[in-house]
């Protein structure tokens, strides 16, 4: 005999049908978070909240560097010492030439009445952590909207650029590096100032600059920088060198493998740049001259059927020959004089037909066009 609990004791629906529900709700948060963002907000103060913890986790890891940094020998600190005054030295020479270069470059401006266009500011922050997604090249720094972090600002460090901010949070924000393979970065080659657009690749290890035709001059060793082009990265930014050059017969544009000359992947500091451009707004979009000719022609081929209709009306409304007796045909004729005589009667009337004729093909031929 089956036993079954007295109704009393029943708690709900059965576990299959709440798992099913749990899941249909899971699948539709994800679907519209994924093209709507309707759960920003929520990961927002999520991570408001979670960022004390976050920063509790990560104080064994401070403890643990700390210690081993006072770890360091004499020995390893003179080295870092020297290093550091022999490129101390290098900047400020560097500084120099850019400065005198700055001057030069200002007074050029002047001379054909240009105006400075780029007023850059920037941002320290500190990289925290890498995501936990294997696929993508992206990491957390210790930044964010309250700090004045906005998305999509350029990331760079004393080498060159290192990502772009592609979402902020209150205390965080996330940098999508330069080697992801959904990120794109327009850049020209400073040799010959040839320009395109450089992506990572799949593996996260090189740089695919792409659409190069096979006739470009590109040399292994050219250094590429931004050109400035989209208005998100300033110009003169160094991306990346070229490395390796596959031009094939059967392919329209060259295979070019370059490496990125900031550290990547070893970079801890950077700066996060506010680039405003002065670019003016891009002008109203022309039409097509090839859809603008064929407009032309079919206005003409309308205006031409129109015409012939009304010519054919003026034609039959002249008298025949055999109503002029008439007295309406009377009274009309001292006012055309052309009209009324016999031959021109007979002439209208015999062209009548060839007028009809001629005007068939060249309606079809306007309808063609």
């Amino acid at each position: 005999m089956e036993y079954s609990p007295p109704p009393l004791f029943k708690q709900g629906p059965s576990a299959l049908a709440r798992l099913i529900f749990f899941v249909v709700v899971a699948l539709a948060l994800l679907i519209s978070d994924a093209r709507f963002r309707t759960l920003e907000i929520v990961r927002g103060v999520l991570g408001t909240g979670l960022y004390p913890l976050q920063r509790a986790a990560l104080v064994p890891r401070d403890i643990f560097m700390g210690a081993a940094d006072l770890a360091v020998t004499s020995a390893t600190l003179r080295g870092e010492n020297d290093k550091l005054r022999a490129r101390n030295l290098q900047l400020s020479q560097q500084a120099n030439e850019a400065a005198q270069l700055g001057a030069e470059n200002t007074h050029l401006r002047n001379l054909l009445q240009l105006s400075q266009r780029m007023t850059t500011q920037s941002i320290p922050a500190e990289i925290q952590y890498d995501t936990r997604d294997p696929f993508t090249q992206k990491v957390v720094i210790g930044r964010g909207s309250q700090q004045g972090i906005k998305d999509g600002s350029p990331v760079v460090n004393e080498d060159g650029v290192i990502g772009q901010v592609t979402r902020v949070f209150p205390m965080q924000s996330e940098v999508t590096l330069l080697t992801d393979k959904d990120q794109a970065v327009p850049v020209q080659i400073v040799r010959t100032g040839l320009r395109s657009v450089i992506y990572g690749t799949p593996k996260g290890d090189a740089l695919d600059l792409r659409f190069v035709p096979i006739s470009a001059d590109v040399l292994a060793g050219d250094e590429l920088v931004t050109s400035g082009l989209d208005g998100v990265y300033p110009p003169g930014l160094p991306v990346a060198k070229v490395v390796r050059v596959d031009k094939q017969a059967d392919t329209a544009f060259a295979r070019v493998v370059c490496q990125p000359i900031a550290p990547v992947r070893g970079a801890r500091d950077l700066l996060v740049l506010h680039y405003q451009s002065n670019v003016p707004p891009r002008p109203a979009d022309e039409p097509d001259p090839a859809t603008a000719a064929k407009d032309a022609k079919k206005k003409n081929a309308k205006t031409q059927d129109k015409g012939k209709p009304g010519e054919k009306d003026a034609k039959s409304a002249q008298p025949a020959p055999a109503a002029a007796g008439s007295a309406p045909a009377a009274a009309a004729a001292p006012a055309k004089p052309a009209s009324s005589t016999r031959p021109a009667g007979k002439s209208s009337t015999e062209k009548k037909p060839a007028t009809d004729k001629s005007a068939k093909p060249q309606a079809a031929q306007g309808a063609k066009q």
